[in-house]
């Protein structure tokens, strides 16, 4: 049973300072009321162990007990991977051609009447399924509400490499835009950006650099196509690096070759905003309030009817992830923690403007980690 009192042998981790991630996801379950947690591939099961599988057909879990206790359901075709980084935790295997069953009615077993939290955003179905014909009625619960605690507060070591990939991003970024030319399509810029960026040393991208031209910079989250940049249009890039799993995430507006001057009034108000928000962020002020430092410049100006999301999002090892800065999300912001700070406007089918930066909060307030230049810039002379 969980918390038998010394049941399971001590975990041998990849990485010691793993083994106070491991204590504080237990501290969760504890606090929260759940005898364990169980994990999926993904940030947190990197998180706590170090380890990348892949989310596929064959289901992968980690489980972490209030007790510090840390079992697994591993495919064979991982074990040598799991057994480096964890050679005396307790391990249910099983085999392609045996299937999972024995080794979820194992897991359960060993932990009895139990209450499982569990990733409820991210685990799948047959998982959470599978997790529930082995354990009695209502044990998995989702506990996705404990588990945004988990990673909200960066130490030194992961600002650190967020603080990489956005170097890494900006120096990217600042390449691209001297190359960019009338004519250029959203996806030879794109193709150029990401290109700048493994050149800088990413691992990675944090997602597919949202570029757009002209009336689709409209689309906050429109894909790049043959569209060409023409004389005029605003070209909106949203992008970022990865380095070790952390990723940058980045937005800056530009025009192409002039730019009109209600264009001009656009851009100026959101990066009042931008600003504002900036200025705002510290330690103790809720997300709530923040959102509405932000918001209030462009809420107050002649565009405040192409106001369409909130100001920003938790950053890390997700691109978005917990604390989400936006209207009635009162949890309060404490030192470590880091957000970004994105305020936008959008007139559909003419234009959008968005300038984002990545903030962490200190003891005695914020610092933009991002620094890219944010004046108002006309490309492709």
């Amino acid at each position: 049973m969980i918390g038998s009192g010394g049941k399971w042998r001590p975990v041998t981790l990849i990485e010691p300072y793993m083994k106070a991630r491991i204590a504080r996801a237990a501290n969760l379950a504890a606090t929260h009321g759940y005898d364990a947690l169980a994990f999926v591939p993904g940030p947190n099961f990197v998180y706590l162990t170090g380890l990348d599988f892949h989310l596929m057909e064959r289901p992968t879990l980690l489980v972490v007990t209030a007790h510090g206790d840390v079992l697994g359901l591993i495919p064979e075709l991982e074990r040598l991977k799991w057994s480096a980084a964890f050679p005396d935790a307790t391990t249910f295997w099983w085999q392609d051609s045996d299937g999972f069953e024995a080794a979820f009615a194992g897991l359960a077993a060993e932990f009895g009447p139990v209450a499982l939290g569990v990733e409820g955003g991210r685990m799948r179905l047959f998982e959470g399924e599978a997790l529930r014909r082995h354990l009695p009625t209502d044990a998995v619960k989702d506990a996705d509400g404990a588990l945004a605690l988990l990673r909200i507060e960066k130490d030194d070591g992961e600002i650190a490499l967020l603080s990489k990939a956005i170097a890494i991003s900006e120096a990217a970024f600042g390449e691209t835009c001297e190359a960019v030319r009338p004519g250029d399509t959203e996806r030879e810029i794109a193709a150029r950006l990401m290109q700048a960026m493994l050149a800088h040393g990413a691992d990675g991208f944090s997602f597919s650099p949202i570029v757009l031209a002209g009336g689709k910079s409209a689309n906050p989250h429109g894909t790049p196509d043959d569209t060409p940049l023409q004389p005029g249009d605003a070209l909106l890039i949203d992008f970022g690096a990865r380095v070790a799993g952390f990723n940058a995430d980045i937005t800056r507006t530009a025009f192409c070759g002039h730019v009109s001057d209600e264009h001009a009034a656009i851009y100026e108000t959101v990066l009042a905003a931008n600003a504002a928000g900036r200025e705002a962020a510290r330690p103790g002020m809720t997300c709530h309030d923040l959102d509405v430092a932000t918001t209030a410049v462009l809420k107050a100006s002649p565009f405040a009817d192409l106001v369409v999301h909130k100001t920003g999002h938790g950053l890390g090892l997700d691109v978005h992830e917990a604390p989400h800065v936006m209207i009635g999300n009162h949890f309060l912001l404490t030192p470590g923690m880091v957000v970004t700070i994105e305020p936008g406007l959008y007139r559909a089918g003419e234009i959008g403007v968005r300038i984002e930066d990545d903030v962490v909060m200190e003891k005695t307030g914020a610092r933009s980690l991002s620094g890219f230049d944010r004046s108002l810039k006309v490309l492709g002379g």
